[in-house]
């Protein structure tokens, strides 16, 4: 008798960070991976603020909040549509964007006076050194790094392959 390999979904880690103009081309990517593959593939964002983008480290904290009062992928996807809006304006656009979405701008406010997302954007940045991230957006799928940062071109295809691989052998019948 065999069973199958059903351990959930392919798990893509999203190394970006929220005022990278390449993040936000990635995410046309993103949404193809999720049309394609489903609840078959879990993206997670991973924070990645560059010391170049003034306002990303608490653009980072600002989408842990969004993720905390249940809309972090849908904060991360708008605030990336403004990256120029986030470079001009600061730490205002972040508490703007969250009223647009019925988030508790307050919340956002006191919650980047207080820090409370502060370790969990540190511990991303931490295992991105770890594994070797230097720029945004990188992938990590499989425990194969693909580096968008200096350039997408193929980048989907090569996530889509990985998926696929890792898809096939959770398929495969175990002995």
């Amino acid at each position: 008798m065999s069973d199958f390999t059903t351990a959930g979904p392919v798990v893509l880690d999203v190394w970006f960070d929220l005022q990278c103009p390449d993040c936000h081309t990635a995410l046309d990517d993103l949404r193809a991976l999720r049309a394609r593959y489903g609840d078959r593939l879990e993206i997670r964002l991973r924070h990645f603020p560059l010391e170049r983008h003034k306002h990303a480290y608490a653009a980072a904290q600002a989408a842990e909040e969004a993720a905390e009062q249940g809309k972090g992928w849908a904060y991360a996807e708008a605030l990336l549509d403004r990256t120029a809006e986030l470079a001009a304006g600061g730490e205002p656009v972040l508490l703007e964007l969250a009223r647009e979405l019925g988030l508790d701008a307050e919340e956002f406010d006191t919650a980047l006076i207080d820090g409370r997302h502060l370790l969990a954007v540190d511990a991303d940045q931490a295992e991105g050194k770890a594994l070797r991230v230097t720029g945004t957006p990188t992938y990590i799928i499989g425990g194969e790094r693909l580096d968008g940062g200096k350039g997408q071109e193929g980048l989907r295809e090569r996530i889509e392959q990985a998926a696929d691989r890792l898809l096939a052998a959770r398929a495969q019948p175990s002995r």
